[in-house]
């Protein structure tokens, strides 16, 4: 490896588990209202991953209310207090953005039988 290389893999988070797309996780992000500071959760499915290293995010989806909400998450961000695998998802494709104009049962991802 060169420096560069050896830098950035020196302050990588190692409390994070391993997760692919398609499963269910939950994120704790660190919200900051009125001078205080709380832990809000977002449970959703995991549709794409991209980067590595200190570059790497995750964009999670999830149903609420009705609306769909995605969100992105570097995972190296202070921001991200931890996240949690759910449900192992089964599927086939690097990334799931046929989801967005599925609804219902349509837009369901198998469960991993691990």
């Amino acid at each position: 490896m060169n420096i560069v290389e050896t830098m950035r893999s020196t302050g990588l988070r190692d409390d994070l588990p391993d997760f692919n797309i398609g499963d269910t996780i939950s994120v704790g992000v660190r919200i900051q209202e009125a001078g205080k500071t709380r832990i809000q959760t977002f449970i959703g499915a995991v549709i794409a991953r991209r980067g590595t290293g200190l570059e790497a995010t995750v964009m999670v989806r999830k149903i609420s209310g009705g609306i769909a909400v995605e969100r992105i998450f570097p995972l190296e961000s202070p921001n991200v207090d931890s996240i949690a695998v759910k449900k192992r998802g089964r599927i086939r494709r690097a990334k799931l953005y046929y989801l967005r104009e599925r609804t219902g049962r349509k837009a369901r991802i198998r469960e991993a039988r691990r």
